[in-house]
């Protein structure tokens, strides 16, 4: 197991390195630049100048490249052009907000997932399997800004039984969880779908394994195939997947954050791109970066937890 770990952190810190890379070079590449955001028209030549210097947009790209990597490596994220406010400083109030919402968002929907995707799977050519079908395409197709419309008219407004907007004060805990029922709902009624699909897949290619043919030969319950000889199959890549999902503790909700004026990272950013606050969208960028590295270095350790073969 040591040496698992070991081989992927070896191969992490390079693939880090590429990724941080690319990101500030695309960021390099866009039509404009940090300091447009906050030049006026009425800025002469030599205060423009004096601003690119400030921020180091006069400096050679590699240049540019090493200063923000050495700074994002030792925790300094730099400051908002917009605002001036400390990056860090704004991640860290922001990021328990998002995981605060997205978490259990998404184990509820996995949770849905697995039970729907095991019956659907069980019996897919029955009416409960094609309804189950119907409905994860329905999700697929549906925008996940249409479903928190949806909620935010009907749940929020024509019969007001939650509040539509902001987070409410940690002071009173019932009253954020009140506020968080609306963008929960709509992250829950996104997820669920997309693993579903996943789960009733493999559940299906489970059915047509050989085992199951055997164990039906030798009088095993239906029950008994499902709990002990399916379902675990099945929850091994799940499992799996729920590392490889941990980006989605950042910018998983991004267009829900906004619409319901949930101050978390996802609104943080999406705020930054319209402002075209460079510093704040390269450090959000690289973190969601680490966080996909990270979440794919936790998959394949859970992997081979659950799975002694990958071990050998």
């Amino acid at each position: 197991m040591l040496k698992l770990i070991r081989q992927r952190l070896l191969l992490a810190i390079p693939l880090l390195l590429v990724l941080s890379f690319l990101v500030f070079g695309l960021i390099h590449l866009a039509p404009f630049n940090a300091v447009d955001a906050i030049i006026k028209p009425t800025m002469s030549t030599a205060e423009v100048h004096v601003l690119q210097h400030r921020y180091g947009i006069d400096k050679p790209f590699m240049t540019q490249y090493v200063l923000w990597l050495m700074n994002f490596v030792t925790g300094h994220f730099g400051h908002s052009i917009i605002n001036q406010q400390d990056i860090g400083q704004a991640l860290a109030e922001r990021i328990p907000n998002t995981v605060m919402l997205v978490l259990p968002s998404y184990l509820t929907a996995t949770i849905i997932a697995v039970v729907l995707g095991l019956i659907g799977g069980r019996s897919p050519q029955k009416l409960v399997g094609r309804f189950i079908d119907t409905l994860t395409a329905i999700g697929l197709a549906t925008p996940s800004f249409w479903i928190a419309l949806l909620l935010l008219y009907f749940l929020g407004y024509v019969l007001n039984l939650f509040p539509i907007f902001g987070m409410g004060s940690t002071a009173h805990p019932l009253g954020v969880i009140w506020h968080m029922v609306l963008p929960y709902l709509t992250l829950v009624i996104a997820f669920f779908p997309e693993i579903t699909r996943y789960v009733r897949s493999k559940t299906m290619t489970e059915y047509r394994q050989d085992y199951v043919m055997v164990q039906r030969a030798f009088g095993a319950s239906e029950r008994s195939i499902l709990f002990r000889h399916v379902l675990p199959n099945v929850l091994l890549p799940v499992v799996t997947q729920l590392g490889q999902s941990l980006p989605l503790l950042i910018t998983g909700a991004m267009i829900t954050e906004t619409v319901f004026s949930w101050p978390g990272v996802g609104a943080y950013m999406m705020d930054a791109s319209v402002k075209l606050d460079y510093p704040v969208i390269l450090a959000v960028m690289l973190l969601s970066a680490f966080l996909v590295v990270v979440g794919n270095l936790l998959a394949d350790i859970s992997y081979a937890l659950v799975d002694p073969r990958v071990r050998r």
